[in-house]
């Protein structure tokens, strides 16, 4: 225990120094993080339940302080959301474990996801599949995600700046879609391009109250929802 307080204490104060120069990459070891990411999966999400042992691995092997801002580096591991800027977070991992472990994503499935943020979830999925879509519709955020998951070496997810309450039909139909803003409600669109026995998982409530996280499953033509546990994310946002 002492040893790892020792740990974030040498993270603090590597990330004081990043953001004191305006400097982006690190300058320090890369072995701090691994050992934080075995105790995020160990502590907050095998021991919440979650089992497949694809998610965890990726879990335990994407970079996550990769995806927050310096200045939120010592936060990068703990129990929940993490701001990136523009009114955005990056949800807790538990939640980003859950989600995949509920869309049931297997290795050469094709995945979309709404609402790419820092490219955090698109990164664990692409751990687990090759064919990963996702949509950002701020700008800045897409641009930074994008530069982000190719220096991280994640080339083969494709990202869109665009209103992800319409899907991305030219690739339609998906496997799986996950939906990492809360929507009122479940966007007709993003049902139709969901394929025969695919899942999506969303956030369905208002803004800045408390939603429900919902499977939708379509099967024989017909669609079946389930809520999972209330959640809290962000609005999906819309373009005008």
């Amino acid at each position: 225990m002492k040893n790892r307080l020792l740990t974030l204490r040498r993270i603090q104060t590597s990330a004081r120094f990043i953001i004191a120069f305006g400097l982006t990459i690190p300058l320090f070891s890369q072995e701090p993080f691994q050992h934080l990411r075995e105790d995020m999966v160990k502590y907050q999400i095998e021991d919440r339940g979650v089992t497949s042992k694809s998610v965890l691995d990726a879990m335990r092997k994407v970079p996550r302080h990769e995806f927050v801002p310096g200045k939120y580096l010592a936060d990068a591991h703990n129990d929940h959301p993490v701001p990136i800027g523009y009114g955005q977070t990056i949800s807790q991992p538990y939640i980003v474990a859950l989600m995949t472990e509920l869309a049931d994503v297997q290795k050469g499935e094709k995945v979309l996801e709404i609402g790419t943020g820092s490219g955090y979830q698109a990164a664990i999925l692409s751990e687990i599949t090759d064919s990963v879509y996702t949509i950002e519709i701020i700008t800045e955020l897409t641009n930074e995600a994008k530069e982000r998951l190719r220096r991280l070496g994640y080339n083969k997810i494709v990202v869109k700046n665009a209103d992800g309450y319409y899907g991305w039909k030219e690739y339609a139909p998906f496997d799986a879609i996950i939906v990492t803003a809360a929507a009122e409600h479940i966007p007709p669109p993003l049902i139709e391009q969901l394929k025969e026995g695919g899942k999506m998982i969303i956030p369905v409530g208002h803004p800045f109250h408390v939603q429900n996280l919902m499977m939708v499953e379509k099967q024989a033509g017909k669609i079946r929802s389930k809520n999972i546990l209330p959640v809290r994310f962000v609005p999906l946002v819309r373009g005008k």
